[in-house]
């Protein structure tokens, strides 16, 4: 049985933890979002053609609103575990009476909710500079939240790996970024010549920002049905690791 008030201690920690860093969680990327909105979908959108039937600076909304997502979600995740690890306070989480799933549960939920309310705040600035609509509006926040839970866990995962504040940002700087760039953000994948068209539906990220696309418009690159079957396994998959993390200490009780 899960115990709902540990849950909402860690939900709760999580979420005061975000609103301290407000600037930096909230502020900074929605700047470094509309930015990108000005330059590629005013200035430069206007000269590009529709689509899939959709003007450009509307194209890019989705992919632009998972590059800050998935880096956002990641970043924030691993820190909020790798800072109680560098000071030692991760023993009062392992002594607590605490379990996985209430961990789990609680870091998640903090991190859907974060997301959510950051792309509230990128969809409210965009609708400012563009105009577009959402076609499927539940199912956009459905798999917002999935991602962010998966990639909340993925943080969760590489924060527990780390063991210096380097190794923090390898991952999303070096691989996270350039695929969500290389994945379809400011493009689509029919655009790209062969090879390369091909070659890029192994770019996992590929898959992601055409499902949260296809939310928005009713068409994608790839079937939205593979891309939330690909979303749900890296969930699972990033679950499986940390129960397996949990089970052994791995890094955890070093």
């Amino acid at each position: 049985m899960i115990a709902w008030r540990s849950t909402w201690s860690i939900y709760k920690r999580e979420l005061v933890r975000f609103l301290r860093t407000a600037f930096q969680s909230v502020l900074a990327p929605v700047l470094t979002t509309s930015l990108y909105f000005i330059v590629f979908g005013a200035a430069i959108g206007g000269r590009m053609p529709d689509l899939s039937g959709v003007g450009y600076g509307s194209f890019i909304i989705p992919g632009l609103l998972m590059l800050t997502l998935l880096g956002e979600t990641t970043s924030n995740s691993s820190f909020g575990i790798y800072m109680p690890r560098f000071t030692g306070t991760i023993y009062e989480l392992l002594s607590a009476p605490v379990g996985v799933a209430e961990t789990l549960i609680g870091f998640v939920g903090a991190a859907a909710t974060k997301s959510l309310i950051l792309a509230a705040i990128i969809l409210v600035t965009a609708r400012l500079l563009v105009d577009y609509s959402i076609a499927h509006p539940l199912l956009a926040v459905v798999y917002i939240m999935l991602v962010a839970a998966a990639f909340s866990l993925f943080g969760f995962i590489l924060g527990i790996w780390a063991d210096n504040f380097e190794k923090l940002g390898i991952i999303p700087m070096l691989f996270l970024t350039p695929l969500t760039f290389l994945g379809g953000t400011f493009y689509s994948i029919d655009m790209l010549p062969e090879p390369w068209d091909k070659i890029a539906l192994f770019n996992p990220i590929v898959y992601l920002v055409s499902g949260l696309r296809w939310t928005f418009y009713g068409s994608a690159d790839v079937n939205f049905g593979l891309s939330l079957g690909i979303t749900l396994c890296f969930l699972a998959v990033c679950v499986a690791i940390i129960a397996y993390i949990f089970k052994t200490g791995w890094r955890l009780r070093a």
